[in-house]
């Protein structure tokens, strides 16, 4: 995913890596956080879910970032706040890398994403 911001790699692997490992969510965040996958992603785990939240809080989000990053419930989030926050520049790369349509790449990270946040930042705040 090379070209690719960290935070975009790490949207990436969630859908397809997430998607597969629904039923297991936190044995895929181990892995990611561990290293099986994180090599695939530019930067680290750690920078990228740093830019995710950023990302998000640009694209008017914050507070639904701060809730899967802090301990109380997830936010959800849906495929329209997603598509508003990426460029389509990067929806459109993520297809291709993936594999995935848009709009089943967007209804995988709707899914997904909020729980694989939550998971990498057990402690309620961003490593780092």
């Amino acid at each position: 995913m090379a070209g690719m911001p960290s935070w975009g790699a790490l949207l990436g692997l969630v859908a397809v890596a997430g998607y597969q490992n629904r039923d297991k969510i936190s044995d895929f965040v181990k892995n990611l956080s561990g290293g099986a996958h994180a090599d695939q992603i530019p930067g680290g785990v750690t920078g990228s879910l740093g830019g995710l939240v950023e990302q998000m809080s640009k694209g008017g989000l914050g507070d639904v970032a701060k809730s899967w990053v802090g301990t109380g419930a997830n936010s959800p989030i849906n495929a329209d706040q997603i598509t508003q926050m990426l460029p389509p520049d990067l929806v459109s790369a993520l297809t291709k890398q993936t594999g995935l349509t848009p709009d089943e790449l967007l209804k995988r990270l709707t899914q997904t994403l909020p729980q694989v946040v939550d998971g990498l930042t057990p402690s309620g705040r961003l490593p780092g």
